[in-house]
């Protein structure tokens, strides 16, 4: 049995070993046979993927992603480096927002949902007419439209415009949440209208520590919460 490539299943995605020894050409091959065949397993299934078993340039690692789109439908929304931190961030908050709960939400939405990996930076946008995943931070300055609902895998500290197709019930996730200004459909709420966590007009302790949050509009105003299911629950889609 040949074992230059092993695909291996779990809660976070799919783990690809990859033989150290094997020329990174045969690895290709193989890697196209193994997803050729595994394809009806996956089936259109939105999943992060982690390259083991020895180092890839950034190239070699995009070439091997687009050997798989090729031959598979799985959606990869990410792809892993268990030596980036930046990554760890990223696969932590998988493994939250990839929860029966939120992706039975995101199966309710009509238009496409779009990613964009890297940090949006002062003065760059990302737009979109579906719901929005941004793996990686959004700086000071940096800014994503989305026409539904926005999921930032890192830290948020910029812009976010969300349910602009006249959806009051889109949400906006974070890893971090220190937003310069969110507004979702005709709601705005700035920096210094969110310094305390509100629920529902109940103040809590100022944050001392990075936890995922959740904003979403209640009674004509934003409130930005812990994530949790109950909280999910109270969001009217």
């Amino acid at each position: 049995m040949d074992n230059s490539v092993i695909i291996k299943g779990g809660k976070k995605g799919i783990t690809v070993l990859l033989d150290k020894n094997c020329s990174f050409e045969d690895l290709k091959e193989r890697l196209e046979e193994k997803f050729r065949d595994s394809a009806k397993f996956f089936k259109e299934a939105n999943l992060a993927i982690t390259f083991e078993g020895r180092n890839l340039t950034s190239a070699q690692e995009n070439e091997l992603v687009d050997v798989i789109r090729r031959v598979s439908d799985f959606n990869i929304v990410c792809v892993i480096n268990k030596n980036n931190e930046s990554s760890r961030m990223i696969e932590d908050g998988i493994s939250k927002i990839v929860d029966d709960a939120i992706q039975s939400r995101l199966d309710l939405i009509d238009k496409p949902c779009h990613f964009y990996k890297g940090t949006l930076r002062s003065g760059q946008v990302f737009e979109t007419e579906g719901s929005a995943v941004i793996l990686g931070d959004v700086n000071p300055g940096g800014k994503v439209i989305a026409g539904d609902n926005v999921v930032i895998l890192g830290s948020l500290k910029g812009y976010i415009t969300a349910g602009c197709n006249e959806n009051p019930g889109s949400f906006v996730y974070a890893l971090e949440m220190k937003p310069m200004q969110i507004q979702i459909g005709e709601i705005i709420a700035r920096s210094q209208d969110n310094e305390d966590t509100i629920r529902k007009g109940r103040k809590t302790k100022k944050d001392i520590v990075i936890e995922p949050k959740i904003a979403y509009v209640y009674d004509n105003n934003i409130y930005i919460e812990e994530f949790s299911q109950d909280v999910l629950s109270d969001i009217q889609f």
